[in-house]
């Protein structure tokens, strides 16, 4: 059965994406990082390759159990297939303003348009994961495969089909779904998969869709209302967008990347998710790969300063609160990575697939949050400052809680630490000194405005003797650079962000920069530290902190030229990872990376705002 076609949706012609044979997948079934967009609905966000296969979607949220996880495991990893019989090309857009895919695939006997959609509901996010993929005729005929093949959740579990009187729904563990379509009669049911065939007409509409709930009762919609839910889906992105303030340079990109993040925000709780995926490898030889489906502090405190400039209201509340009541709840010491609902993170475990290409480790949980990283006490301060800045008043809690959090600041920052990078070796890595210095100088300025109670004399104290002791020991005048940390000659990228704090904008900072893209750089790249080009890919939210350090330290030109040039990092639909190879320009490591795209968003309002 089929309907006319209602609407059409808005295209967005963003970067690339003009018609093109889609590259096959390699003899294991993987297809390249690159090809991937993404669509998410605030719980869970999927992945979907050039040639129409989802083959990334945890269910029902985005650090939940991956029943579609064909990207680490082709053969038992499931995944949700839906392509033509035949050869095609592909044209793919995001619907202007929404997180809404619409893919146009061009065989020798007409054309098809495929809107993928992670459905929301009226009054926002559903209570059940809802994929709506529609599938409209544009000319001629075309014939259309589809499979939805749940997979083993990492060799953990073994899907079934179960029969009902409302006929066949799939089980996977505690995950129930079902396949919703408009042409009853094209399903096939095997024993672990429900296949579909569609054939379109110029003007016929039809649907694949996924219903899913994780042990509760599953609501089984009518395919027409899953459709419909398309509709309601982008009017609701675009109603989103329509409170994003923004009139500045690099707009598309800076759209798009807003919108990216925007689907790693955990609706449920407001805690950001570092990235989408797990065990992506950060190099082609393997062994340095993580679970990034967690909420690094970090990111949060980057993820404020964009959406305040962008005017966008509940979600900076949403991530404040969340992130003060975490701290609450397990501190006061502030852990360096927390789970999206408040939790502690696991210890890492090595899953027993064989990875994207068969690149191994795959990882659950992550060893981050063990670690003592000195800079998350300065990027708490940094989010609650900035909270502050923008005309909101802390509560008393949250004031005697910050308190002691520069109480315990001044008493670890001499402690040796496993850095930003989260490295095994501790040293005193300068960064972290810099973090400690960033927390105790914002804890003086809360005082200062009568939000945080207490004697800061302390905390001026001890900011200084940071300040003096970086000056002292990790300044090196023969390298012109501030090194990695004290007694070496090597250089560690993550200096630049004390540009960004403020800490030095001056000479010795600008000579850093000179440095860092003499000896870490690869093209308009960065790597993260000395010897990094041996071990992984360049570090894409480096590439865009030097634009924002270029800029406060008054080369605004050189920023606007290297910005100009880091465009060419996104895929064609604008995502990027956390790395690339800067000799092909393959992705590496997870995606789609917020620190990237954080890097992104707040390298343009620097720009923006430098005039």
């Amino acid at each position: 059965m089929t309907s006319s076609v209602a609407r059409r949706p808005h295209l967005h012609w963003g970067a690339g994406g003009a018609p093109a044979p889609v590259a096959e997948r390699d003899d294991d079934g993987y297809a390249d990082l690159r090809s991937y967009a993404a669509i998410g609905d605030g719980r869970t966000v999927a992945l979907i390759a050039r040639d129409g296969r989802i083959d990334w979607l945890p269910l029902p949220e985005m650090d939940g159990a991956p029943v579609f996880g064909a990207l680490l495991d082709a053969d038992n990893g499931g995944c949700i297939e839906l392509c033509p019989v035949g050869p095609f090309t592909v044209e793919r857009r995001y619907v202007e303003h929404t997180n809404v895919l619409a893919t146009t695939f061009t065989t020798e006997s007409g054309s098809v348009r495929v809107t993928d959609a992670l459905n929301s509901g009226i009054a926002g996010r559903l209570p059940w994961s809802e994929l709506a993929r529609r599938i409209e005729g544009l000319t001629g005929s075309v014939r259309l495969r589809a499979a939805v093949r749940p997979g083993t959740c990492l060799n953990t579990v073994a899907p079934w089909v179960h029969q009902t009187t409302h006929g066949p729904v799939l089980r996977v563990d505690g995950v129930t779904l079902a396949v919703r379509t408009i042409a009853e009669d094209d399903v096939r049911v095997g024993d672990r998969r429900i296949d579909v065939d569609f054939t379109t007409t110029p003007g016929s509409r039809q649907l694949l869709g996924v219903v899913a709930t994780e042990r509760e009762p599953l609501f089984l919609p009518p395919a027409a209302a899953v459709d419909a839910g398309v509709d309601r889906t982008i009017d609701n992105w675009v109603a989103w967008m329509g409170a994003f303030s923004w009139d500045g340079p690099w707009d598309t990109a800076v759209r798009r990347s807003t919108l990216l993040l925007k689907q790693l925000i955990h609706a449920a709780s407001g805690s950001m998710v570092a990235a989408a995926t797990s065990s992506l490898p950060e190099s082609p030889a393997g062994g340095k790969n993580w679970d990034y489906r967690y909420a690094w502090v970090r990111d949060s405190a980057y993820a404020l300063t964009a959406l305040f400039r962008f005017g966008l209201r509940e979600e900076t509340h949403g991530a404040i609160s969340w992130l003060l009541s975490t701290i609450r709840r397990h501190g006061p010491e502030p852990q360096v990575v927390y789970s999206l609902d408040g939790r502690l993170v696991p210890a890492a475990e090595h899953r027993d697939v064989p990875g994207w290409r068969g690149i191994g480790p795959v990882v659950s949980g992550n060893q981050a949050a063990a670690q003592l990283q000195l800079g998350v006490f300065g990027d708490l301060f940094a989010i609650v400052s900035l909270y502050v800045e923008n005309g909101n008043v802390l509560d008393a809690e949250t004031g005697r809680l910050l308190a002691q959090v520069a109480d315990l600041t001044c008493d670890r920052w001499q402690a040796k630490d496993s850095g930003m990078w989260e490295l095994p070796e501790a040293r005193h890595y300068t960064t972290s000194k810099l973090g400690a210095w960033m927390a105790l100088t914002k804890a003086v300025e809360l005082a200062d405005a009568g939000q945080i109670p207490g004697d800061d004399a302390r905390w001026r104290s001890e900011a200084a003797r940071i300040r003096s002791w970086v000056e002292e020991h990790c300044w090196s005048a023969e390298r012109g650079a501030y090194v990695w940390y004290p007694g070496s000659d090597q250089l560690d990228a993550s200096i630049v962000l004390h540009a960004i704090s403020g800490f030095d904008r001056g000479e010795r900072m600008s000579s850093t920069l000179d440095a860092l893209r003499a000896d870490l750089g690869a093209g308009p790249h960065l790597y993260r530290y000395s010897g990094a080009d041996k071990e992984e890919g360049v570090f894409l939210a480096c590439s865009f902190w030097m634009v924002s350090a270029l800029t406060l330290c008054g080369r605004v030109d050189e920023a606007r030229d290297l910005m100009d040039e880091l465009m060419s990092a996104a895929n064609d639909v604008g995502l990027l990872a956390e790395m690339l190879d800067p000799a092909t320009g393959d992705f590496l490591g997870n995606l789609p990376q917020a620190l990237s795209h954080l890097a992104l968003v707040n390298a343009a309002i620097t720009v923006s705002e430098a005039g």
